[in-house]
């Protein structure tokens, strides 16, 4: 192979490079694929040839001259002079190897630190269009705490636009260093050196084969001539020394030619590189219009604006910090002094941390810091970490007490209504401690529910300062435990109207007169079933004389239930009952729910009975959710007033109607109050649904009993016609017969008789004057 037919060394480059697929970065690079303009060179080093000199081989002295190509100082091996292959020349051989050689270590070099240079431009523009993509993003994002900032969110999207078109200016870049830089240095790695490498490998080869050849030649015997062999070994000689020469010519010029080569390949990816530089620094320059440096300009002022108010916001947080910290101070000591900070006994909302006791075992036991809250009704927790708390217990009712633990201090200890639950809790201070105890005993006494829980907090304080103290005792602590018997009238029904301090004082003694009776008991618990009938006891109203069956098996009750439109099944506790004097005003219900009210913050009445109340088309009924046993039946006609509380929705109450009570020639009306979870209101539109449904089911009732008589009538007259049309068919039929007997007596003799009917013998006791009548009538 000839390695200068090719016409590689002065090839002018009239069209675009195409990479190989070897090239570095092989394929078409990113602003190829975006469309980007690239940037043309010309011709890759001009229109260039290599001066080899007046001697050598055809294709080198056949090379076009050109005056870039007159490099002075250039020295070259003498093609004419690889015949003789003398030792000088071997040894000037030596040295251009040596040289080709040091022009291969130093070119690696040089390739290395520009693939540097373009892998770092790749990167660089791989980087900035990421930039850019995830700015476009930035408003997809949902940050917890960032909101819709659109001024934020427009500013970046003008950013991402202008980082956008850098980063094609960048790809740009990346694809004119790729073909003025990194080609030019890459193929004369690759194939330059390369070939000078293969050239001097078979130059070895040839000359190791002409020395053989030459060997062999000088061993022909001179005695004993073989025409035969001789010639063969003649032939050898001129093979292998003309193989030789043809080989170590093209090797001398192509060494001749890398020294020109070595000149253009570090020169024309230099050359390259800075035009490429030149380009992008260009399109850098058109792309900063006035627009993008004000749009700049702004951005800059708004973010040391931002540094500023950052400043000023430290600032303030800094002086908070120092305020809160002189503030705290008495704070961090775990027993605060209760001089400087009062303990609050009127709380009906409290939250902190607590040490809960956990068993272990049967002796042994743990204890666990959490953080504990009230919420309405309930003690909740929630570990350090979570999202929310959960229940521990419902405090409704509950009873609170301080208690003696495994020698710990400020222990107080939680038991449910039920007695089947307890907790015992430590707080961290005595404020804390007897703060807890207070408000558990405010909410459970319901004095949440009241519209001013502090006023009622103040009156129960007394009996909160008594479970503070701690008992060591058993029988102090039993004693603890009983209900405070307070002085009080026998009548539940109290006369003051501030007991509850939800009214106003508008509601005098008349007013209420006016609405409820004087002297008015009132019932805070339901008669059971199996109790309501013992003696001295009044059988509850609206109670059916019949037993409830206590395994709920009441065949009555059953088909009644079964034959009923509506079913709606509801979660109450009964809070009382009590008789009024009116049933035509809801506000009845209301003044009875703050009787009610206050008579069980007064006594200390906290129990209340949950029962189910399922509200059907006949009847109301409370039925208790662990037996299903009916304890009472209210018949929905008897139901003539419902209304919810006008404050607290979960209070709801109705009026019943019944004949008899204290006074059995009158009718009277008894009002219960109920309390329900959150469905009051519910309740009353299910009552009203059902007096509804009643009251139509009434009409159909009416209206088919009355179409049932007309129905009756109709067929009484009708049988009545018939009765009518068949005693004329008889009467003729016996006519007939009779005018045939008549006849039949004329022509027949003695003895002869005719059998008459039922009807016709019934006439002939009529006598003679019956016979004439039917005969005139016939």
């Amino acid at each position: 192979m000839d390695p200068l037919t090719s016409n590689e060394l002065g090839r002018p480059r009239e069209e675009p490079i195409e990479w190989p697929s070897g090239r570095p970065g092989g394929g078409t690079s990113g602003a190829e694929r975006a469309g980007a303009p690239v940037l043309w060179l010309g011709p890759r080093g001009g229109e260039r040839s290599s001066q080899l000199g007046a001697r050598g081989c055809g294709s080198c002295s056949g090379a076009e001259s050109t005056p870039a190509a007159a490099m002075p100082g250039i020295d070259k091996l003498p093609i004419e002079e690889t015949l003789e292959d003398s030792p000088q020349t071997r040894s000037l051989l030596g040295v251009f190897e040596e040289d080709a050689a040091a022009i291969s270590n130093y070119i690696n070099q040089l390739f290395q630190a520009m693939h540097r240079i373009y892998d770092a431009q790749n990167e660089l523009s791989a980087a900035t269009h990421l930039t850019s993509k995830l700015l476009k993003e930035y408003e997809k994002q949902r940050f917890p705490l960032g909101g819709d900032d659109e001024v934020m969110t427009s500013t970046l999207q003008q950013f991402a636009k202008v980082i956008d078109e850098l980063s094609s200016c960048h790809a740009v870049l990346s694809t004119q260093l790729a073909d003025a830089m990194m080609f030019p240095i890459t193929q004369f790695k690759e194939r330059d050196l390369k070939e000078i490498l293969t050239l001097k490998e078979v130059f070895q080869i040839a000359s190791n084969d002409h020395d053989a050849a030459i060997t062999r030649y000088s061993r022909l015997s001179k005695r004993r001539e073989n025409e035969k062999i001789k010639a063969e070994v003649t032939e050898d000689v001129y093979t292998s020394r003309k193989k030789q020469h043809q080989t170590m010519m093209h090797y001398f010029c192509a060494l001749n030619t890398l020294q020109y080569k070595k000149k253009i390949a570090m020169l024309e990816p230099l050359l390259g590189y800075m035009q490429a530089q030149i380009s992008f620094f260009k399109m850098g320059s058109e792309n900063l219009t006035e627009q993008l440096e004000e749009f700049l300009t702004n951005i800059g002022t708004s973010v040391q604006n931002v540094r500023r108010e950052m400043e000023c916001e430290v600032e303030n947080m800094q002086q908070t910090i120092e305020d809160l910290e002189v503030a705290s101070d008495p704070l961090y000591l775990p027993d605060p002094d209760p001089m400087k900070f009062p303990v609050h006994r009127n709380l009906t909302r409290k939250a902190g941390y607590l040490n809960a006791r956990n068993k272990t075992g049967l002796v042994s036991s743990s204890w666990e810091r959490q953080f504990y809250f009230t919420q309405g009704g309930n003690l909740m927790s929630q570990a350090r970490g979570d999202v929310a708390g959960g229940l521990v217990m419902d405090i409704d009712n509950c009873s609170v007490m301080a208690v003696d633990c495994e020698d710990r201090r400020y222990c107080f200890q939680i038991t449910s209504f039920d007695g089947k639950k307890s907790s015992i809790l430590q707080a961290e201070s005595k404020k804390d401690y007897e703060e807890w105890i207070c408000t558990i005993n405010n909410i459970s006494k319901q004095i949440y529910l009241s519209e001013n829980p502090e006023e009622i907090a103040a009156r129960v304080n007394q009996s909160a300062l008594e479970a503070v103290t701690p008992s060591p005792s058993f029988q102090q602590r039993h004693e603890s435990m009983r209900p405070t018997v307070q002085s009080r009238p026998p009548a539940a029904r109290t006369s003051s109207t501030g007991s509850l301090g939800s009214e106003s004082a508008a509601l005098s003694a008349l007013s209420l007169d006016s609405l409820v009776a004087p002297d008015t008991p009132i019932q805070f618990d339901i008669i059971s079933p199996v109790s309501e009938d013992l003696p001295g006891q009044a059988k509850s109203s609206g109670q059916s004389g019949r037993r409830t069956n206590p395994f709920g098996e009441s065949g009555g009750s059953k088909s009644e239930t079964e034959d009923s439109i509506l079913h709606q099944l509801f979660i109450v506790r009964f809070l009382g009952s009590m008789e009024v004097k009116s049933d035509e005003s809801p506000d009845v219900v209301y003044e009875t729910m703050r009787q009610i009210l206050a008579a069980r913050a007064i006594h200390n009445v906290f129990r209340m009975t949950e029962s189910h109340l399922l509200v059907t088309c006949d009847c109301l009924k409370l039925i208790d959710p662990q037996t299903q046993v009916t304890r009472l039946r209210f018949p929905l006609p008897n139901v003539v007033l419902y209304a919810t509380h006008q404050d607290n929705k979960r209070l709801f109450g109705f009026v019943l109607r019944t004949s008899g009570g204290r006074v059995e020639s009158r009718q009277t009306s008894i009002c219960y109050i109920f309390e329900s979870n959150n469905e009051g209101e519910k309740i009353c539109d299910s009552v009203g649904l059902a007096k509804q449904i009643a009251f139509h089911a009434e009409l159909d009732r009416k209206a088919s009993e009355k179409q049932k008589e007309i129905d009756r009538v109709k067929e009484k007259q009708q049988k009545e016609l018939n009765k009518q049309k068949q005693i004329e068919k008889d009467l003729e039929e016996q006519s007939r017969l009779i005018a045939a007997s008549s006849r039949s007596n004329q022509s027949s003799g003695e003895g002869q008789f005719v059998v008459l009917s039922s009807s016709q013998s019934e006439d002939s006791d009529l006598g003679e004057d019956g016979k004439k009548k039917r005969e005139s009538e016939a």
